[in-house]
């Protein structure tokens, strides 16, 4: 794609989501996360693949039905109480429509069924976007509004933590994979967001960071699929050592960062009088972890017994930038021990 297209393009997308962040009306947020649609979609269809333009299709009526009810929902709102304010919804109607249009926007379950078949449409670069930034908007929103119906919170988050679960067992394609654990992760951050905002912001910090790593892995070893993930060590032995530890903290395991979230979640669930709710998370995070046990044995516990066709790949330099990896892997993997200090910020 020519440099300058791909410049106007992800300025749109922040522009998109700065005007979503900074607004205080309903229609402002609604061009906010238009834009931020509309950017994106020539970046998804860049590829001229029949399954890269079937994506960007399933994308754009998915992301235009949110927005309409979304629209209509704030038009609701200001005929019941006659103003357009984000944080003044107090109509249970209009707010039960916002959240539902917010939760299909990011992929919740149960209206979920479009993330892991947009994703695997796309190449790694523009799922990572898709993963990361794109929630970015519409989470604002949903801290703003903070739903009154705790009943459809709870419910939405476990629904996603157990689908995100669930779905991702019998896959072998790692951006499905990856779009399942997205809707797991996000589940647990809806779980808590009525009783602690910040420690949902501090999860998908969390979980950013963690994806970046995991598809910057991916993408440096061109691995679509977890057979292609089988012969990564050739390419890069250290990185495929380290890719485990990635993965599980993706999973959740004490010592990686991964665990944080997860352990002070289910801490202020059981604070909260929560116990049943956060047992069915637990147990849903091991459905999760199945499937990262399963890549890191494919990468780093199996050889590929088929030799690799044409030049091996050990004599070609890699020409990506590994950096940003280097960053983010001591991020994803390190960061648990400064738990005491981050719930001492969270703590008001």
């Amino acid at each position: 794609m020519n440099p300058y297209i791909l410049a106007i393009l992800l300025f749109g997308l922040g522009l998109g989501t700065t005007i979503t962040f900074a607004s205080s009306h309903w229609l402002l947020a609604w061009m906010g996360l238009e834009m931020n649609t509309l950017a994106i979609m020539p970046l998804m269809a860049q590829h001229h693949h029949p399954r890269a333009i079937e994506a960007t299709t399933k994308y754009f009526l998915t992301q235009a039905a949110a927005a309409a009810t979304l629209l209509f929902a704030s038009v609701t709102n200001a005929w019941l109480t006659g103003q357009w304010e984000i944080q003044q919804i107090t109509h249970p109607l209009p707010s039960t429509m916002i959240t539902l249009a917010l939760a299909l926007k990011i992929g919740l379950a149960p209206l979920h069924a479009w993330l892991p078949e947009v994703l695997q449409g796309l190449d790694l670069t523009t799922g990572l976007i898709l993963s990361t930034w794109q929630k970015l908007a519409p989470f604002a929103l949903i801290l703003q509004i903070q739903p009154s119906s705790s009943t459809l919170l709870i419910i939405l988050g476990l629904t996603s933590a157990l689908v995100g679960g669930w779905g991702g067992l019998n896959q072998t394609q790692l951006r499905k994979i990856l779009a399942y654990s997205s809707i797991a992760h996000l589940g647990w951050m809806i779980l808590v967001l009525q009783f602690s905002p910040s420690l949902t912001l501090l999860t998908l910090l969390t979980y950013f960071v963690m994806t970046f790593s995991t598809f910057l892995v991916f993408k440096l070893n061109k691995a679509t699929n977890i057979n292609t993930l089988a012969t990564s060590w050739t390419k890069a032995p250290t990185l495929t050592a380290l890719a485990p530890l990635i993965l599980l903290s993706l999973g959740g395991l004490p010592p990686l960062t991964g665990f944080m979230p997860k352990w002070l979640i289910l801490q202020e669930l059981t604070k909260q009088g929560l116990a049943p709710t956060a047992t069915i998370g637990a147990l849903s995070a091991l459905l999760s972890l199945y499937f990262y046990l399963r890549l890191s044995y494919a990468m780093s516990l199996t050889i590929s017994p088929n030799n690799l066709t044409g030049t091996t790949p050990w004599r070609f330099p890699s020409t990506q930038l590994t950096y940003p990896l280097a960053t983010s892997t001591a991020m994803t993997i390190c960061l648990l021990p400064l738990t005491p200090a981050i719930s001492a910020l969270l703590t008001p």
